[in-house]
């Protein structure tokens, strides 16, 4: 069992608690009981698995399911495992993944579209949305926070195994296939005329979102079929991005099921 924190293993891990480790060891971080058994449903290979004798006691079936993803396994104590995470009170368990791509987004019938997320929290709570609301996908722009930052899984609870999720460098030319095949395109803008359950939302649409603090760039605004926005008392400036796309996505769950 590794009990120092000196060890090598955990100098490795920590580094993926950077942008820059991630991409140099093309590895990401997964923390916690149920995104290794969320992991493990989608069958994602994993490199490192550390874990401590108490977790290993109680999770006998997940282990072995681990076990046959894993390249290496190890047994660590609580400090080992204080030292890697990027949590203040680890589940137990910590893994290494390898960062391969994800299923890229086919959006028909509903998807959603970020420009310059900077939040990984809120990166993470959007896609658990838009996974519950049975979105087709996601369009991520490539300015946006990562995609596998610890922050963004742990806020994702497992669904970002589940939704497909495109990363794309010209989220404006991705956003013009969709309307190109049909697809309405929404644009989520402070000062639009329409409020969001004004708009039919039984169609194809894909719903596009902005940068919290700056909304959405000129370009995107100009793609839009209409522009949409959510009603706020005077007193509140905006809402928080992630609760904005909740309000639409479930608008249109709204709509489509009457």
């Amino acid at each position: 069992m590794i009990t120092s924190i000196q060890n090598p293993l955990v100098k490795e891990v920590r580094r993926l608690h950077s942008s820059k480790g991630r991409r140099d060891q093309q590895l990401f971080l997964l923390e916690g009981t149920h995104l290794l058994e969320e992991a493990c449903a989608a069958k994602h290979k994993l490199a490192t698995v550390c874990c401590t004798p108490e977790w290993l006691d109680q999770h006998d079936r997940l282990w072995e399911q681990i076990c046959s993803l894993a390249d290496r396994t190890e047994l660590v104590s609580a400090k080992v495992l204080e030292a890697i995470a990027t949590t203040v009170q680890p589940n137990g368990i910590i893994a290494t993944a390898p960062r391969t791509a994800k299923p890229p987004a086919e959006l028909s019938t509903l998807g959603i579209a970020l420009e310059t997320i900077q939040d990984p929290g809120n990166l993470g709570a959007i896609v658990r949305t838009a996974a519950a609301a049975n979105a087709d996908g996601l369009l991520l722009s490539a300015d946006s926070a990562d995609l596998d930052h610890p922050k963004v899984l742990r806020a994702s609870a497992g669904t970002w195994f589940k939704l497909p999720i495109t990363v794309t460098p010209d989220l404006n030319a991705e956003v013009s296939r969709y309307k190109n095949r049909g697809m309405q395109i929404l644009a989520t803008v402070a000062d639009a005329s329409l409020t969001y359950w004004e708009v039919d939302l039984r169609v194809p649409t894909l719903i596009v979102l902005g940068n919290e603090g700056s909304g959405l760039s000129a370009e995107l605004r100009s793609l839009a079929d209409r522009q949409i926005q959510i009603p706020l008392n005077r007193s509140v400036e905006s809402l928080n991005v992630s609760i904005a796309s909740a309000l639409i996505l479930y608008e249109a769950q709204r709509q489509r099921s009457h």
